[in-house]
């Protein structure tokens, strides 16, 4: 039977016993970004494509090495990203999603046009604060972040989330691509997602230290949220794209880079899956 042909299994979100890597495809593998520079390369990737325009959100359907892949333009911050996963969830049942994009930079061992594979991502832009009385000034440095708080209705129970773990097989597979990334390096870490865009370098410093983020976007959590509630495996993938803890403005060009990247990423999945089950 054919690789097109065969029945998908999902698999277990966050560090399952069976992941994607040993699990057969043939739901169709979803890729997000936000901007149009963020699609534009991998929308130009696809063979036999076709539009479709649902609300606010754009998807291309079409394939790649012959195999069924949809790129959704998300658009910018959180609430985009969770509507449009939604949406790609409900009309296009895909085997796994690719968040993929540009973040600026908090680890300082990180430079511009490095690659971040998100092992966990978390809302960075979720804070309670301690009653102060009036005159006492503000302090964001004494705000602390909160768990995200979802019902899971197959148990009847709600659960907090910290973070939202990527799919173990798949960071697998990104780890070992590390060394045919040639514009710098690719690194592990943790993705911190906000409709925020910090430029004071003591407080990317502050959330560095206090939350061990590596990078900050505006949509790989939220999407990684919804992923998580209809158990699809799930993964973000970040490149650096400016970071002013080295003076490094933004520069589109990485937006491109990374877009190859995760191309050649999709492709080592399907051939992945072709060496295992056909």
């Amino acid at each position: 039977m054919s690789l097109l042909k065969r029945v998908f299994l999902l698999c277990c979100l966050f560090l399952s016993s069976v992941s994607i890597a040993s699990t057969p495809l043939s739901a169709p593998i979803l890729i997000q970004g936000a901007m149009d520079i963020e699609t534009t390369t991998l929308v130009n990737a696809l063979k036999n494509k076709s539009q479709t325009t649902v609300g606010s959100w754009t998807f291309w359907q079409g394939t790649i090495n012959d195999y069924p892949v949809i790129i959704s333009q998300t658009e910018v911050g959180i609430a985009n990203a969770a509507a449009a996963t939604t949406v790609a969830i409900e009309r296009f049942k895909p085997a796994l999603i690719i968040n993929q994009g540009t973040s600026g930079g908090h680890d300082p061992q990180l430079q511009r046009g490095d690659i971040v594979i998100g092992k966990t991502s978390f809302n960075m832009g979720a804070y309670k604060s301690e009653f102060t009385e009036k005159g006492q000034g503000i302090d964001p440095t004494k705000w602390q972040n909160f768990s995200v708080t979802m019902r899971l209705r197959d148990q009847g129970k709600l659960v907090e989330h910290n973070a939202f773990y990527a799919d173990q097989g798949l960071i697998n597979i990104a780890q070992s691509m590390a060394s045919t990334y040639k514009k710098g390096k690719v690194v592990t870490g943790i993705i911190g997602t906000a409709d925020e865009w910090n430029r004071e370098v003591d407080r990317i410093n502050w959330l560095h230290s206090n939350f061990n983020t590596a990078v900050e976007e505006m949509e790989t959590s939220s999407a990684a949220l919804v992923a998580q509630a209809y158990k699809v495996p799930f993964i973000g993938i970040r490149i650096l794209s400016n970071t002013d803890l080295h003076n490094q403005d933004f520069d589109p060009q990485t937006a491109v880079d990374c877009q190859q990247f995760v191309l050649d990423y999709t492709k080592k999945i399907i051939m992945t899956q072709s060496k295992n089950h056909i």
